[in-house]
């Protein structure tokens, strides 16, 4: 992900690429690794340092759910601005987050999907739950996601309508149901060969409904962290949701 953000920053007119951060390929020109001409930009592993030489205006943060807490400290107390598409983030953290951009300059949009299909298939389920009073969302990524369930379906359970089916049936495998968010069934699958996928099936009286998602490709993402990028410095504070910047 954090290659193909490079990518789409270099590609994109309004913005430039002026700092590249990882715990790999540590004094690499990010060009040449990407495959591009030189940008005489070196991969560090110093965000602070990183944001303060580069005067970056906006940190864009796709790591681990371990370390991005502290990303957004380093970036807010620098002055800079942060979009996040890295999932695992608690409502905990949030409320972290809220409190350091009270007296902050910067502000931070978080987003747990960036796919704008994504986004309007979580609209389109939440809408449904009116008319079906049984829901239950399958979420499949690649093997090497580092939580689940995702924080799209975590989003999407919170989305949908009160009345979602929470289901208290005898299972014989404990988790066979799998977990329950917001009386929501979700259910993580977690194989190579996967991307980005989830699906909300609806149940009603003799019909069910399947509304799903499919990112094959990680550039599904980029036109959305395009869209936080150029609209973060506008929106004080802490912004949640790619839909915020949708007109649904």
């Amino acid at each position: 992900m954090g290659s193909q953000v490079c990518r789409t920053v270099l590609a994109d007119p309004d913005l430039k690429l002026v700092a590249a951060v990882d715990k790999t390929s540590l004094g690499s020109d990010i060009g040449i690794l990407l495959g591009l001409s030189s940008l005489n930009t070196a991969i560090t592993d110093n965000l602070e340092k990183a944001l303060k030489e580069s005067k970056a205006e906006v940190m864009v943060d796709f790591t681990h759910p371990q370390s991005v807490m502290a990303n957004i400290r380093t970036a807010v107390a620098s002055g800079v601005h942060a979009v996040v598409g890295t999932t695992g983030i608690t409502k905990e953290n949030l409320a972290e987050i809220e409190n350091l951009l009270g007296p902050a300059k910067s502000n931070v949009f978080i987003a747990p999907n960036f796919a704008l299909g994504a986004v309007l298939m979580m609209q389109f389920a939440a809408a449904a739950t009116k008319y079906f009073p049984q829901v239950e969302i399958i979420e499949l990524h690649h093997d090497q996601k580092a939580d689940a369930p995702s924080g799209t379906a975590i989003k999407t359970a919170e989305m949908l309508s009160a009345q979602a089916f929470g289901g208290k049936e005898e299972e014989t495998i404990k988790g066979a149901r799998g977990g329950v968010h917001n009386n929501v069934h979700i259910h993580s699958v977690r194989l190579p060969g996967l991307v980005a996928h989830q699906e909300v099936i609806l149940g009603g009286q003799g019909q069910t409904l399947t509304i799903r998602h499919d990112s094959i490709d990680r550039t599904s993402f980029m036109p959305g962290v395009v869209m936080a990028i150029k609209a973060v410095k506008d929106r004080p504070g802490l912004t949640y949701g790619l839909e915020k910047l949708l007109e649904i």
